[in-house]
């Protein structure tokens, strides 16, 4: 397994609001991660739909750990800033968002991310994020 990859899935593995979600990383890759979760009455609005904030959650950590792919050794991501798109009602089997960096600069990932909701019928681009992350040192 390549060191970015560990990095990010010991990372994963040690933050509890994944756990909340019941979220499970499903790919890892060099500038790219994508994390799934069910979809779970406890995590619903009162329309019945995924709460938005939940469905963010997502999407924020999948660009961070995109970013700490291409971070410095010695380093972790926090989120600097983030804007969200929420394109249509979360409601399905899953949630899968998947991240990208754009760009990653020395202090800096410049990241995307899409949301969808994973149906019988395929999948629905629910929500889209543009993320930026700063590399801070490990303590």
């Amino acid at each position: 397994m390549e060191n970015y990859a560990r990095r990010v899935r010991e990372s994963f593995a040690r933050q509890e609001m994944m756990k909340t979600l019941g979220a499970e990383m499903s790919a890892v890759r060099n500038g790219t991660t994508e994390i799934r979760f069910p979809y779970a009455a406890t995590l619903t609005q009162q329309h019945g739909y995924l709460h938005a904030g939940a469905v963010t959650t997502a999407l924020d950590s999948a660009c961070g750990y995109a970013a700490l792919t291409v971070a410095p050794e010695g380093s972790e991501v926090l989120s600097v800033e983030f804007k969200v798109n929420l394109l249509a009602p979360a409601t399905g089997d899953s949630i899968v968002a998947r991240a990208q960096v754009k760009r990653a600069g020395r202090t800096l990932a410049v990241c995307t991310a899409d949301a969808f909701a994973v149906r019988p019928d395929g999948e629905k681009l629910i929500a889209t994020m543009l993320a930026t992350m700063i590399y801070v040192p490990l303590k």
